[in-house]
C-alpha cells in the first residue's frame, strides 16, 4: 500500500503543472479602469510575471499568469478581472487562433523603462503624458536638455517628448505672454542651458537636443510625441543651419531665403510644408491643421483604422481601444494636414472631412516614432493656467489609451511580419 502510495505521489509531482489566468478584459462592457488596467500590466512585467496581450479580443485585453499579487493590484486600483482557469484561458487563445478572426496574442517580455523629456518648471497643465502615467502608476524618469547633451537617452527604451518647441521660438508665446513671469522664466531658463553647453542661442541648443533624439530613433529607441512637439521636431531638423528665428526670438532677423534652405530629407514624418514666420502668429507651418479645420465641437471625432493583428501586429497594437471613434481635442498642433505627410507615413487615426490625419507612425533607422495629435484628449480646447485633467472622472478615456498603448509598446515581443 506505502509502495503505491509513494508511486501515485511521484506520477502526481511529474504532472506539467498549469496556472491559472488573470483576465483583464479591456472592452467598454465590464472594464471600468482601462487606464489604470494599463498600469497592472506595467506592474506584472516588472514582477517579472508573464503578460499576453489578447489583441482585438475584447478591447485588447490582457492575460496575465495568476499571482496573489496582481490580485490585490486589480482590487486596490479598481480594475475588473477575472481568474480563469487553464481549460478557460486555452479556450480563449484557441479562439483568438482561428485565421479567420482578426486577433492575435502579442507576448510582453519586459517592462520598457521610460523618459519623458520635459524641463523642470513644467506647469501642471503643460502634459497630458505626465498626468496619465503617474494616474495608472507607471514609473518614470524626467529628463531635459543636459540629460539629452550628456548622452543618457540609450539607458531607456522608450522617451516621450514633453510639449516642447525645438525650433528655438518659446512656443510662439511671445505675442500674447512675454510679459508674463511663466514666459519670462522660460526664456532665462533655456538661455542659461544654451549658454552652458556653449551655445549661443536656443535654437541651436534644441537642435543639438533633436539629433541627439534622432539618434535615439535611430539605435533602436522609440519616440512618442504630442501637439507641438511633433512638427516643431521635425521643423527643427528640416531648418539645420538656417535660422528661422525672427528678432522677438535670438535677437537678429531670421534668414530671408529660409523657406528655400528648409531640408525636408532630414523629417521623420513631414514635407514641403510652408514656414509661418509672422512672430505675432501663433503657429509653425502649415503642417498643423488648426486654422484650416473650422470642425463643430459637437462634430469633433476622429476615426481609428482597423489593422490586421496578425499580418500588421505594430499598428494593430497602437490602435487597441474599446472603440474606433475618438473624441477630438485641439492643441497648438491638432492635426497635421496629409499634403504634408511623407509617404512612408503610416495614418493609423485620422478626420476624413478635414482631411487632416491625428494619429500616426514611422520608422527610421532601428526605432519608431508616434505623433498624435492635439493637447490633452479629455480638454477640448485646454487653455493655459487651465487646472490639469483629473483622470479620475475618465477612466475610461479611449483618447488617453492611446497613449498607453505606446507605452506598453517596447515591452513586446517583436515577430516576423507575416506575408
Amino acid at each position: 500500500m506505502k509502495k503505491y502510495l509513494g508511486t501515485a505521489l511521484l506520477l502526481l509531482l511529474l504532472q506539467p503543472v498549469f496556472a491559472a489566468r488573470i483576465f483583464i478584459p479591456m472592452d467598454a462592457e465590464t472594464q471600468h479602469n482601462h487606464l489604470k488596467a494599463y498600469g497592472v500590466a506595467y506592474a506584472a512585467l516588472q514582477l517579472g510575471i508573464q503578460v499576453d496581450w489578447l489583441l482585438n479580443y475584447k478591447g485588447g485585453s490582457f492575460g496575465i499568469l495568476q499571482s496573489d499579487a496582481i490580485e490585490r493590484l486589480c482590487k486596490l486600483r479598481g480594475v475588473d478581472y477575472d481568474v480563469m482557469s487553464d481549460d478557460q484561458y486555452a479556450g480563449v487563445l484557441a479562439e483568438i487562433a482561428n485565421p479567420d478572426v482578426n486577433e492575435d496574442i502579442i507576448k510582453l517580455e519586459k517592462a520598457p523603462k521610460i523618459a519623458v523629456y520635459t524641463p523642470p518648471n513644467k506647469e501642471p497643465w503643460d502634459d497630458a503624458v505626465t498626468l496619465v502615467l503617474t494616474y495608472a502608476e507607471i514609473p518614470y524618469d524626467k529628463i531635459y536638455d543636459d540629460d539629452v547633451l550628456a548622452d543618457k537617452l540609450p539607458k531607456y527604451d522608450w522617451l516621450h517628448l514633453h510639449h516642447e518647441d525645438f525650433t528655438g521660438q518659446y512656443g510662439k508665446f511671445w505675442a500674447g505672454y512675454r510679459n508674463a513671469a511663466w514666459y519670462q522664466n522660460d526664456v532665462k531658463t533655456l538661455e542659461a542651458i544654451a549658454a552652458k553647453h556653449g551655445y549661443k542661442k536656443v535654437s541651436e541648443l534644441k537642435l543639438a537636443v533633436a539629433k541627439k533624439i534622432r539618434d535615439f530613433v535611430a539605435g533602436g529607441g522609440y519616440m512618442f510625441a504630442m501637439c507641438s512637439a511633433t512638427d516643431s521636431y521635425d521643423i527643427a531638423l528640416a531648418a539645420d543651419g538656417v535660422d528661422i528665428c525672427d528678432v522677438p526670438f535670438d535677437g537678429d532677423p531670421m534668414d530671408p531665403n529660409a523657406q528655400q534652405k528648409l531640408d525636408f530629407s532630414k523629417c521623420f514624418a513631414f514635407k514641403d510644408f510652408q514656414l509661418t514666420t509672422n512672430p505675432y502668429e501663433y503657429e509653425y507651418s502649415s503642417i498643423d491643421n488648426t486654422n484650416f479645420r473650422h470642425v463643430p465641437m459637437d462634430v469633433d471625432y476622429f476615426t481609428l483604422f482597423t489593422f490586421s493583428a496578425k499580418f500588421d501586429p505594430v499598428p494593430a497594437m497602437l490602435t487597441q481601444d474599446h472603440t474606433t471613434t475618438i473624441k477630438g481635442f485641439m492643441g497648438q498642433t491638432t492635426s497635421f494636414r496629409k499634403e504634408t505627410l511623407k509617404s512612408s507615413v503610416l495614418v493609423m487615426g485620422d478626420y476624413k472631412p478635414a482631411n487632416e490625419a491625428r494619429y500616426i507612425h514611422g520608422e527610421y533607422g532601428k526605432g519608431t516614432w508616434t505623433f498624435y495629435g492635439g493637447h490633452d484628449p479629455e480638454d477640448y480646447q485646454h487653455a493655459v493656467y487651465d487646472p490639469p485633467t483629473d483622470l479620475s472622472l475618465h477612466p475610461t478615456s479611449p483618447g488617453y489609451r492611446l497613449i498607453l498603448n505606446n507605452v506598453l509598446f517596447p515591452a513586446a515581443k517583436k515577430k516576423p511580419r507575416k506575408t
